[in-house]
């Protein structure tokens, strides 16, 4: 074990020496630019069609792949979802090297480890969904299979399962939950070159970024909760995304009023991730 030690610390220090080459190539940092253009790009459709919804004008409830496929359907959809696929693959990369080199300097106590696998997390998943960009493209796949019922049944199939879909859940709605953190206190501007806005650019942008973080607690913490009775019931039909999020919460008093709320505030997150592609500070 003392002999182990050494080597997954070497193996670790190859690795990030490896990232930090990467991250200084020149086309990183405008692949990575595109990526968070991209990402505010999916928030925003997603957020555009649930507000056509709510307005009764003929959108609907969708997730990020149900995005995908709206781009597609553009003029020159097949176009710009190829730019958009790419953009997510410099994304997904980003993220990971980010959590390597540790630009924020998150450090490598529990709770920096902890953001940092939340970066590499964050990757995968956009790396998925350029997969699925992708296979929209060359005509093998779409963006309506519910992916988050997929991997509840898996779950409940393994010993213990409904306690694994229990937890998953618990922790889904502990995120939601530090949506709502990040949005009252506002830290999330630390990401930003806030020197180089005018004041009135700072307000908008913070506006902007807080009822992102807001709508998206909401959204999770919704998931969340019908993880939980996913668990309780033995039943994955139960487990929800994003887009079946958003019909629960139709469904609910007052539920156009609050699913708009929830749009625009999903729009709003798309715009701040847009923002960030200018004035991130970790890019420079």
């Amino acid at each position: 074990m003392k002999g182990a030690r050494p080597s997954i610390q070497n193996a670790g220090n190859q690795a990030e020496q490896i990232a930090r080459k990467a991250a200084n190539h020149p086309w990183v940092e405008p692949l990575a630019r595109l990526g968070f253009v991209c990402k505010g790009l999916v928030y925003a459709i997603v957020g555009l069609l649930a507000t056509q919804a709510a307005l009764g004008a003929g959108g609907e409830k969708t997730d990020a792949r149900g995005a995908l496929g709206t781009i597609v359907t553009q003029p020159f959809g097949q176009i710009l979802l190829s730019l958009v696929a790419i953009g997510l693959i410099g994304y997904a990369f980003w993220r990971v090297v980010e959590a390597m080199i540790d630009p924020e300097n998150k450090g490598n106590g529990a709770k920096g480890i902890f953001q940092r696998l939340g970066y590499v997390g964050d990757g995968l998943i956009y790396a998925g969904l350029a997969i699925t960009a992708v296979k929209i493209l060359i005509g093998v796949g779409s963006g309506d299979r519910n992916q988050t019922r997929d991997w509840t049944a898996l779950l409940l199939a393994q010993p213990f399962g409904q306690w694994l879909v229990g937890v998953v859940g618990a922790g889904v709605i502990g995120f939601g939950f530090y949506q709502f953190y990040k949005a009252y206190t506002a830290k999330f501007c630390r990401e930003l070159k806030l020197n180089e806005m005018s004041a009135r650019e700072r307000t908008w942008i913070t506006r902007s970024g807080r009822l992102g973080y807001a709508a998206r607690g909401v959204v999770f913490t919704i998931i969340g909760l019908f993880l939980i009775q996913a668990a309780q019931q033995t039943n994955p039909n139960q487990a929800i995304g994003v887009g079946e999020a958003l019909e629960a919460l139709a469904q609910q008093p007052y539920g156009p009023w609050l699913l708009g709320i929830v749009a625009i505030g999903l729009i709003a997150y798309g715009l701040y991730f847009a923002v960030q592609a200018r004035y991130r500070q970790t890019f420079s």
